[in-house]
Formats: C-alpha cells, structure tokens, sequence
C-alpha cells in the first residue's frame, strides 16, 4: 500500500489517540503541531500535552506556537509557524482537537498540497455540535445518538464539507469520558479508511453539510458546574454524566462541597410517590443515594469530598452518616 506524509495538528487525549492509530500505519507523521505546554492537575505543574508526549516518543519534529493568526495577539509566534509549514515536505494535514483555529494561508497551503487540504476529526454529526464541547453538549442535551465526522476544513468552525460519517449510540450511563473513548478509536478507525483511499488514489468526495441543524457546542464553564435540584431529574443526570471527567457536577451537603461524578435517572421507579424539596434524599442503599428533583428522582452512584478519592455513594452516605430527609442544595 502507499503511504502519505501527514502533518498532524492535535493536543488532548482525544487527538492523541487519532495520532497513535496513524502511527501503526505505514504513514509517515513528519510534523506535529500542539498547543503550548500548560500548568495542568492539582500541582499545576507544566506538563506537554498527551500528542506532545508521543510525538517525542517516536522522534517526531514538534511545533507549539500559541496562535496561527498572523493579524493575532501573537504575530510573531504566527509568523515563525508560517515559514516552519511552509518548509515542511508532506501530503496531508489531519487536525483532531487541536484547540487553535487554523488561518486561510494555512488552509491555502495545505490545499495546494493535496485538494481534501486539511482533514478534520470532529467528535459528532454535523452540522450538530460545531465547536468545542461536542460530547459533553451531546450527553447534556440527552441525544440519543452522536458520532464521528470526517470533513475538509474550512476557515469558519467547523463549517467545512463532509467526507465520512458514521453513527454511534449514546447509552443511559455513558458519561463524556465512556463517549470520548469510543469516539475517538471509532474516529481514528474511519481516518485510516479515508487516508488509504487517499494513498492508493481513489478520488475521496466531499459534500456540503446541511444548511439547517446547526448548533453549536459551546466551551463548558466553570458556573455549570452547581447542580440545580430544583429542575427535573432527567436533566440533572444528564449533567452529572457530561461533567464526567472534566469539571465534575458539584452540590453541597452540611456547607460541605461534594463532587457528583455518576447517576441514573430512575424517575420511573418513584413515578407515584409523594413530591419533596428537591435536593431530598430519599433513600440510601448499596446502590448509591435516591435525591428528587423537580420532578423525579436521581440516582447518585459515586461523589468525593475535596481532598477526598471518589466513592461509591454508599460508602459515601456511611461515613457521613447521611440520614433521609437530608437535603443537598
């Protein structure tokens, strides 16, 4: 089979794992570009990013300015990226959640090396969920089904045509993390398909996405994370699940903070019991912690208390001593 020289542009575990199914190919990665290393964890200690890592694991040439725009806050930093791309000898260009938007003389030039230009790994079904937060907004927002879509990349977010796409199912305990992997190995999977076909020469076809159905998935802020009991239990579980791992849905107990990272919604078993306060406990048992909301009930399955491990919720409620009738608020 033949091979291509690819320059790959990526920073998170997501892009990470794209890169390392590339590099189990005959393809040759002959660049990297990721963002600039960053305080990170609970010691804020600078640490490379997870594509950085590899990159320097297989001895791969790594670039990391902190903007592409020419006309930008770091015009220099941009200027020296242009004449490093322009210098580079490659194929294609695969872009995964790189985190920086890519300018038109990057575009440009990737075009005139091959007509698909830039490819770009993108964690949904267009045009639903452009932007940065496309699991957790998916999860949240309570599709039923999400996926990967392959496109050649345009200057707008996410706007570009589409190459491939394939479905995936969103199943009723899947939080962003249990998302975000199967995601990314099914989107690393449809990649290798479309850069083999590019390899041996078969003409890969582009189509515009549809105009109606976007939506855009905005970047998850920290004042998201409180948890509002006094909204439906459907749409509480649903946050819990899409904080998970990053942020983490929080709630208070006693003016003690509480991190929620898993549930369930079992409204359905409570359906003719009386209505609480939301934030009730209403039972605890070896399965986790029963708390209405609005209306219905949701189901805590593991939480931590700062400077705690994360615990089953039972175990939880033990070492509190957590009674029903308690409230989170």
């Amino acid at each position: 089979m033949n091979s291509l020289k690819i320059v790959f542009a990526g920073t998170p575990e997501f892009a990470a794992i794209i890169l390392d199914a590339i590099l189990k190919t005959n393809h040759q990665v002959v660049a990297v570009f990721t963002q600039p290393d960053r305080p990170s964890g609970r010691g804020l200690k600078v640490l490379p990013s997870l594509v950085k890592q590899q990159a320097i694991l297989h001895k791969i040439p790594v670039f990391q300015p902190s903007s592409l725009k020419l006309d930008g806050k770091y015009p220099d930093e941009a200027l020296q990226a242009k004449h490093q791309f322009e210098q580079l000898d490659f194929d294609l260009m695969i872009v995964a959640a790189y985190g920086l938007l890519l300018p038109k003389w990057l575009l440009d030039r990737a075009e005139e090396k091959n007509y698909l230009g830039c490819i770009n790994v993108h964690a949904s079904l267009l045009p639903r969920w452009r932007g940065a937060a496309p699991i957790h907004r998916a999860i949240w927002s309570g599709d039923e089904m999400t996926g990967t879509t392959i496109m050649k990349m345009a200057e707008g977010l996410d706007t570009g045509p589409m190459i491939a796409m394939e479905t995936m199912p969103i199943q009723s305990l899947d939080t962003t993390g249990t998302l975000h992997d199967r995601l990314a190995v099914q989107g690393a999977r449809i990649l290798i398909e479309v850069l083999n076909k590019v390899a041996n020469g078969i003409n890969v076809e582009t189509m515009p996405q549809p105009a109606n159905g976007v939506i855009y998935a905005e970047k998850i802020k920290k004042d998201e994370a409180k948890i509002h009991w006094d909204v439906d239990a459907i749409w509480i579980d649903r946050q819990i699940r899409a904080l998970n791992p990053s942020l983490g849905a929080s709630t208070t107990l006693d003016e003690t903070v509480i991190k929620v990272w898993l549930s369930e919604n079992i409204s359905q078993l409570w359906k003719d019991s009386p209505s609480h306060q939301p934030g009730t406990v209403l039972n605890i048992d070896d399965l986790g912690i029963c708390v209405s909301g609005k209306s219905g009930v949701v189901r805590l399955l593991e939480v931590q208390k700062a400077g705690a491990k994360r615990m089953m919720a039972s175990q939880f409620a033990k070492s509190v001593q957590l009674k029903i009738g308690d409230v989170f608020v």
